[in-house]
């Protein structure tokens, strides 16, 4: 038969779509094993990526948190407030030296306290050449922010040093004024050495993606480059900032395993003879890779260890630190839900006064529809109790929504017996498990004193139960209330000062000294921050909130000095 016959072309064009089709399916089984080699690679590397990138994160979290918390307290430091407030050489060489002390203690650059002008008056670095003693930093965006919100922070190049480092600032304040702030610059150079290395490009950009820290020096300060495809880029947020870091590592080896991948299927179609050895080799190779891969996580489970251990060590020197933040932020959690809860008190409150208007008429209709004054006196002292029940009612759910009112932080003339009343009512239910008496003496009705009623409830209620609480286990517990009429020494303004006394068992020296210093506290529940939020608040009002000394056999004793509106 012909080659050119129409059965001849048949069997060709069949060899041919049999040969195609074989070619096909063996490019298929090629493409889809270097697609499915290549996915697995990938997913894999970013896995590992990830880990690394969380754990690089979550160093600078850390550090940023540390950090920020010298700033906060620094911020309410007794001596930086006098220093900013009265500048004098004594006091703003006591700055320098307590800034220095903490910036070795706590990693940082420098640290340094300005005026409202932005003039710095101490530095932990006033013993060098280049000391930032001197210097005026007004223009710079930290200090304008803090003194405008504040607290503001900003990555830029050093006007002094010239080198770039995170600026953290917080607003200094004195009765309610601003007087200055606080600076700390953090340069994060160990940080960034630790980045460098292994062909694993990491930076950090801020919201306007421009480049802060990172492992390229050439880069910084400059728009965040662009990777490219031969990278996989991993990113992950910076807890307790706007920051967010990326880090790029090479598909290279991803690329070349899939490859290797490929050309094994390519080689498991040669001849059945070679398939046992290409077998063995396959698994060598899968052999190779998986010691490869143990070492690799062994590595990296090792340099997270090695980074935990570390981090440990610079944790241990600030435990306390966080456990105070951690306490604040309880706190804060818990004061949201009050928020919430004073909310459903005023809607409870305002839904309860029109049934409680009905039954007050209801009673008083049918006191009035009696035909006989005197007949059924019982009726009538039980309908004259019902009116009287509702007005109680009435005067309960008023302070309960005066209460739960936001406060309009504005000073302004308040009855002192509106504010007292409200804070026993507010309190009584506590008192009433315990049967605490309070012996008070009697409020005259037209005393006005300057402040906020919400506010100043606020600050009698904390005083009060803190009275009740140290009254636990007292055989006779009592709380006595005095109130007095005077002149201030420093300036003989007219003020009244009401006395909180229990007669618990006092405090004691160490808690006498540090009570008003933020996130110390004798309670197992408490948070350290009542009575520092209550002399922040007289403070306000401008008055003031102490203690008497610890004295053997006498309970505590608080004494809250309001101004008198005349």
């Amino acid at each position: 038969m012909r080659l050119g016959s129409p059965a001849g072309l048949s069997r060709r064009t069949r060899r041919i779509l049999i040969a195609a089709g074989v070619l096909a399916l063996f490019a298929v089984v090629l493409f889809e094993t270097y697609h499915v080699s290549f996915q697995r690679g990938k997913a894999r590397l970013s896995d590992e990526a990830s880990a690394t990138a969380q754990g690089r994160a979550m160093t600078l979290s850390s550090e940023l948190a540390k950090q920020r918390a010298v700033a906060l307290i620094l911020a309410d430091d007794r001596d930086v407030i006098e220093g900013l407030s009265a500048p004098t050489p004594v006091r703003t060489d006591l700055m320098s030296r307590k800034f220095e002390d903490l910036r070795a203690q706590t990693g940082s650059s420098v640290i340094y306290a300005v005026d409202t002008t932005g003039l710095a008056l101490a530095a932990s670095n006033w013993r060098d050449e280049d000391s930032f003693i001197g210097s005026n930093y007004g223009f710079r965006f930290y200090f304008t922010g803090a003194m405008t919100t504040g607290e503001a922070w900003e990555y830029a190049l050093g006007n002094v040093s010239l080198r770039p480092g995170l600026y953290l600032s917080r607003r200094v304040e004195a009765n309610g004024q601003p007087v200055g702030a606080i600076i700390v610059k953090v340069e994060f150079v160990e940080i960034e050495a630790s980045w460098r290395g292994a062909d694993v490009d990491t930076v950090a950009v801020d919201p306007e993606g421009r480049v802060t820290l990172t492992s390229n020096p050439d880069w910084r300060f400059l728009p965040e480059p662009d990777f490219g495809p031969d990278r996989l880029v991993v990113s992950r947020p910076v807890g307790g900032s706007d920051w967010r870091l990326d880090m790029a590592v090479p598909l290279a080896p991803v690329r070349q395993e899939a490859l290797g991948m490929t050309l094994i299927a390519a080689l498991l179609a040669l001849p059945l003879g070679l398939i046992a050895a290409l077998w063995r080799q396959r698994l060598h190779r899968q052999h190779l890779r998986r010691a490869a891969e143990a070492r690799y996580r062994n590595d990296l489970e090792q340099e997270v260890a090695a980074r935990t251990r570390d981090l440990s060590e610079e944790i241990g020197e600030r435990k306390a630190a966080e456990r105070r933040l951690a306490a604040m932020q309880a706190r804060l959690v818990q004061a949201n839900k009050l928020a919430a809860l004073g909310q459903i008190t005023a809607g409870v409150a305002h839904e309860v006064n029109q049934p409680l208007a009905t039954i007050r008429l209801l009673a008083e209709n049918g006191e009035a529809m009696m035909p006989d004054p005197k007949a059924a006196p019982e009726v009538r002292e039980n309908l004259g109790l019902i009116v009287q029940m509702t007005d109680r009612i009435a005067r309960i759910t008023s302070e309960l929504r005066g209460f739960s009112r936001k406060a309009r932080g504005e000073r302004e003339p308040v009855p002192l017996i509106e504010a007292w009343e409200a804070s026993l009512l507010l309190s009584a239910s506590r008192r009433a498990e315990d049967r605490v008496p309070i012996r008070a003496p009697r409020i005259p009705p037209g005393l006005l004193v300057i402040g906020e009623k919400v506010r100043l409830e606020q600050v009698m209620v904390n005083l009060i139960q803190n009275a009740h609480e140290a009254l636990a286990g007292t055989a006779q517990p009592e709380i006595r209330v005095t109130l007095s009429h005077g002149r201030r020494e420093t300036d003989g303004a007219q003020v009244v000062t009401l006395t909180i006394a229990d007669n618990g068992p006092g405090l004691s020296a160490e808690v006498a000294q540090n009570l008003f210093t933020p996130f110390l506290t004798t309670k197992r529940e408490g948070t350290g921050l009542g009575l520092v939020i209550s002399q922040g608040i007289m403070r306000d009002f401008g008055g003031r909130l102490w203690a008497d000394p610890p004295a053997p056999g006498q309970g505590a004793r608080f004494h809250l000095e309001l101004l008198v509106a005349v």
